[in-house]
């Protein structure tokens, strides 16, 4: 059952206050939406770092005997296949086949797993899981209120973690490699530190007791002050996620959303042995013609939003398609869209008209990433 929804504040909250912060509800919580303007952040983030707080995140440990083959059964992906400290994108699907959450998962032990579930499914999430567990030796637990999430991305955040006093690694940060994981401590506290991240950069999260948020947030604050730090925003997240053709839950995935249709499928796996929660839906996939997600960009200024409908010509009067998500990319200088349009206009290099406040705009179809950082 979900509990009823009440405003809810990051520990880090009275940080962001102090540093001037404006904050947007998102899924119940008051968070950062920027700090000094959404182009500072994105740009901080893609030539030095920024600093985001996560803790509005879920946070629920697997574990147990059959950790492993209860995750193959409640996910779409094989989480046993993954090795230690590894991290995996899966997908938590209903019987119809559409997506419920996009999860990652790290591999904390032989039979224990951490889930990480996004905010505005916390408890969809938790309820599946909790639910297919019946059957399984496992115990499933509800981490969130206990753990706090910090992440620094950009191409100077290996720099500020080695440089952050009191965060210690069990390994060389340098050789850690992207989607994997490792133990450390911050003080006397463990934290895990994972290379992973949303936003197309370079970057790490670091998982700590929510008691020890702010001295980390401080001290990574400190370290970052000759590597361009900065605190960032969800305006510049959304921005720099959209770049990197990340999909948002809500904006590109619902439980209305075959996987394949997201461009997903290859997250499915259909060759395993077993039994998964929406196995039979996906092997037989949406029905011919449904919208596919494609990557759409255009001259000028002025870019499609969500739920601006997409067009086959400039006269045409029926939509063939819906923007999901859609900015003036700060990056490239031009918009960027992600939509959802009739596979018929979906071919790379196809033209297609956004209506922009009434304003007919061509934009093209698009290989996904807008963006992609160099090695």
């Amino acid at each position: 059952m979900t509990p009823e929804l009440t405003e809810r504040y990051s520990p880090l909250h009275q940080a962001h206050v102090d540093a001037g912060a404006s904050f947007t509800d998102f899924a119940g919580w008051q968070m950062p939406v920027r700090y000094s303007s959404d182009l500072a952040e994105h740009h901080a983030v893609r030539t030095a770092a920024g600093l985001f707080d996560l803790s509005h995140m879920a946070e629920i440990r697997v574990s147990g005997a059959d950790a492993a083959a209860y995750l193959d059964y409640a996910l779409a992906g094989k989480l046993s296949a993954i090795a230690l400290f590894q991290a995996k994108y899966s997908l938590i699907l209903n019987a119809a086949g559409g997506i419920v959450d996009d999860v990652v998962v790290y591999r904390t032990g032989e039979t224990e797993f951490l889930v990480i579930a996004n905010a505005g499914n916390h408890y969809p999430a938790l309820e599946a899981l909790t639910k297919r567990a019946a059957r399984f030796d496992v115990t499933v637990t509800d981490e969130s209120d206990d753990t706090a999430l910090i992440a620094v991305q950009g191409p100077n955040s290996l720099a500020i973690l080695q440089a952050t006093v009191g965060l210690t690694a069990t390994d060389d940060l340098a050789a850690l490699r992207y989607y994997r994981a490792m133990t450390g401590t911050f003080g006397e506290v463990p934290v895990l530190i994972a290379r992973t991240g949303y936003t197309g950069e370079d970057g790490f999260e670091l998982y700590v007791p929510v008691a020890e948020a702010l001295a980390l947030w401080n001290a990574l604050t400190v370290a970052g002050a000759g590597h361009g730090l900065v605190p960032a925003g969800l305006a510049s997240r959304d921005t720099l996620r959209l770049e990197a053709g990340m999909p948002l839950y809500g904006h590109e995935l619902s439980v209305a959303t075959y996987p394949a249709q997201a461009g997903l499928g290859r997250v499915v796996n259909l060759a395993k042995e077993t039994d998964f929660i929406g196995r039979a839906a996906s092997e037989e996939g949406p029905q011919a013609g449904s919208a596919v997600l494609v990557g759409l960009v255009s001259a000028g200024k002025r870019a499609g939003r969500a739920s601006y409908d997409v067009y086959r010509t400039a006269d045409a009067h029926t939509p063939e398609g819906m923007i999901t998500s859609g900015a003036l990319s700060p990056t490239l200088g031009h918009p960027v869209m992600m939509a959802y349009v009739s596979p018929s206009i979906a071919r790379l290099g196809t033209e297609v008209f956004v209506d922009v406040r009434g304003t007919r705009i061509p934009a093209t179809v698009t290989a996904l990433p807008f963006y992609s950082r160099k090695p």
